[in-house]
């Protein structure tokens, strides 16, 4: 099952799901005149109930076709690891999947397979997901599938040895040779000076070698338990379908203690760090910096969505300053970009990175997003970049209604880090009312280079001659695979 990392596979926010897409021209009339979205702007309008064993669940109906897409989030990732221990969580997403008592290894996808479904999985710092789409008639097969394995995995040494082995070519394929992804890896690392969320979700291979059974069997015992666990279902069912079914299958699995989630804090930081990772598979040089920054769980929360939109400001598309400046008028840059990710139960991040037209020395690019954040802090931004940003960023909300699986990510992540649905429904409203004092204050507080890490991809002599496969992209988000 694949591991993606915030900035690969989470693209679950859906202020950015469709942020490159045309604007609604009734939005950006609103905007551009100053005038707020309408209150009370609804998402997902989802329906929610609690079973009596914890299990959260979340309904979006949408009758477009007789589907559903079911997906399971457990409130545990790879910064709940115990240290030492990197990668277990995701260790054990993969051996989810070797079976049951009821249900023997690899028949969990043979049966979804022959249902005409697709299923999947992924690992994140701060929760794991199981997601299946199924014909609406298939929902009760799958769902006594996910149930089964919610309290009934068996798990032995020669399941466990030979899984590791998997997981450990994953990270070789995924990481060992993939010059972005191990910068990426080496940036968090010295971002984040003493909050896990500076081990690599996929571990380190040196822990990830001596993972044993007894070590996955406690992780799942620990954290594995419908109250620890949200069920989103999308497609073509009502909450008042979806209850006897969810009562039939999850019902009877029961709740667990789970312990708390105690993570350390970030010290005050004094020095801004730099990584330089020079690989003869480079054929492209890159750029990247990433601040630490507030997150939509916590108390900073007002600067969260202002930073979504000055993150729209910087890079929402042709517009945006980063395209604008640094690739169309200056020429420097092949592409340039930014990212805010504040779907964390801690911190959040904004980066910035870029790659240098043919010539162009990395020097030259640093200079000209250093001077990008001085004018910012200098001048601000303007009401009519502030209005368009806000306008892009409530349409894509608003488009974002159109598949099944982007809103059951959607709510799933926003609960599975601490958010609430009324979050996510008040999203639209809470953009429209970001402020341009706010967004200045926001920019003041997250810019600050001793908080940052900066990142340099460079090829190594002889590279371009002897590599002949395509420049590696350097991953955003702060987090790696």
């Amino acid at each position: 099952m694949s591991n993606r990392s915030d900035h690969e596979a989470l693209i679950l926010r859906l202020r950015r799901r469709l942020r490159r897409a045309s604007l609604g021209l009734l939005l950006l009339g609103w905007a551009l005149a100053g005038i707020a979205a309408p209150s009370q702007a609804k998402v997902f309008s989802p329906e929610t109930f609690t079973l009596e064993n914890g299990l959260q669940v979340v309904v979006i109906t949408s009758r477009r076709a007789p589907v559903v897409t079911q997906m399971v989030f457990y409130k545990v990732g790879g910064t709940d690891e115990i240290p030492g221990k990197s990668g277990l969580a995701h260790f054990l997403e993969h051996l989810m999947f070797r079976g049951t008592k009821a249900h023997g290894p690899g028949e969990f996808s043979a049966i979804v397979a022959r249902l005409g479904g697709d299923e999947n999985a992924f690992t994140t710092a701060d929760y794991t997901a199981f997601h299946q789409a199924v014909a609406i008639e298939a929902l009760p097969q799958v769902m006594e599938l996910e149930a089964d394995r919610m309290a009934n995995l068996l798990l032995d040494k020669k399941t466990v040895d030979t899984e590791r082995e998997v997981i450990l070519e994953e990270r070789r394929q995924r990481i060992d040779n993939n010059p972005g992804a191990q910068l990426s890896e080496m940036l968090n690392a010295v971002l984040y000076l003493n909050h896990p969320y500076r081990i690599p979700v996929i571990g380190w291979e040196h822990e990830m070698e001596g993972l044993s059974a007894d070590d996955v069997q406690d992780f799942y015992g620990r954290w594995y338990a419908p109250n620890n666990a949200i069920l989103v279902l999308s497609g073509d069912i009502s909450a008042a379908e979806a209850k006897p079914l969810v009562e039939k299958y999850y019902g009877p699995v029961a709740r667990r203690d789970v312990p708390p989630r105690n993570r350390p804090t970030e010290p005050q930081q004094f020095a801004p760090r730099r990584v330089t990772l020079e690989s003869a598979r480079v054929q492209q040089p890159s750029w990247i910096r990433t601040y630490q920054g507030p997150n939509y769980a916590g108390p900073k929360r007002d600067q969260a969505y202002a930073l979504d939109v000055l993150d729209q400001i910087f890079s929402g598309d042709s517009t945006g300053r980063l395209y604008r400046h640094l690739v169309v008028e200056q020429k420097l840059a092949a592409g340039a970009r930014s990212y805010y990710d504040g779907d964390r139960v801690d911190l959040g991040s904004f980066t910035f990175a870029a790659s240098p037209n043919p010539g162009v020395k990395l020097e030259a690019i640093e200079t000209a997003i250093d001077q990008e954040i001085a004018d910012l802090l200098a001048k601000g931004v303007t009401d009519e970049e502030i209005a368009r940003a806000k306008a892009s960023l409530i349409a894509g909300a608003i488009k974002a209604r159109d598949s099944l699986m982007g809103p059951a990510k959607t709510l799933g992540t926003a609960l599975a880090v601490g958010l609430t649905v009324d979050d996510v429904e008040s999203w639209p409203d809470r953009i429209a009312a970001v402020t341009r004092e706010q967004i200045d204050a926001a920019a003041k507080s997250v810019f600050d280079i001793n908080q940052s890490a900066t990142g340099l991809l460079i090829p190594a002599p002889g590279a371009a001659s002897s590599v002949p496969a395509a420049a590696p992209q350097i991953p955003l988000g702060g987090v790696t695979p």
